[in-house]
């Protein structure tokens, strides 16, 4: 989650390297081969990649903001009997 509130602020290697290893499941070595690197430079760029996105999160906070309001959205959703606030409330989850 973190990568998508944040990924975008990462440089274009960083997205890389990190989608390869993280979302497409490839090994260090498949990644290292690739990018005519070292498994150990994968292995570094990923760990980096991921505390500057933890970092963003801890100065920002945008991931534990929308998991608040969408929590709140959905405790609204159920405590209602309107079925236009379930209505609305689908709207800003779908939104979110």
């Amino acid at each position: 989650m973190l990568y998508d509130f944040y990924g975008e602020l990462l440089t274009e290697h960083q997205k890389n390297i990190f989608e390869e290893v993280v979302f497409d499941d490839l090994s260090l070595a498949e990644v290292a081969d690739a990018h005519n690197t070292s498994r150990q430079a994968v292995h570094d760029m990923v760990r980096r990649t991921t505390k500057t996105l933890e970092n963003y999160e801890a100065k920002l906070g945008l991931v534990h903001k929308f998991l608040k309001l969408t929590d709140k959205v959905n405790e609204i959703k159920r405590l209602t009997d309107s079925e236009t606030i379930r209505q609305l409330a689908e709207e800003i989850l779908a939104e979110l």
